[in-house]
């Protein structure tokens, strides 16, 4: 979740992209998709205080930042349920 102007967005992305192509392979197929807060009030609402906001299949793995450990476990358990 982001907003356009967020320098702690653009900050969380670089990051978040630099983790995945350092994952390679060993990260699987990873698809990031922005999602502009502004389009959507209700999105806005929830998570104007919190942004960046970075989801894994829909559930918050880290807010206000990149958090490595918490996305690298939440793949963990995605790569676990998915045997």
């Amino acid at each position: 979740m982001t907003r356009p102007g967020c320098h702690l967005c653009e900050e969380a992305r670089e990051e978040l992209d630099a983790h995945i192509a350092a994952l390679g392979a060993a990260g699987g197929e990873i698809d990031v998709v922005e999602v502009d807060i502004e389009a959507d009030d209700e999105l806005h609402r929830r998570y104007l205080e919190r942004i960046p906001v970075i989801l894994v299949d829909g559930e918050p793995v880290s807010e206000l930042g990149f958090d490595p450990a918490a996305f690298d476990d939440r793949l963990q358990r995605r790569a676990e349920h998915s045997r």
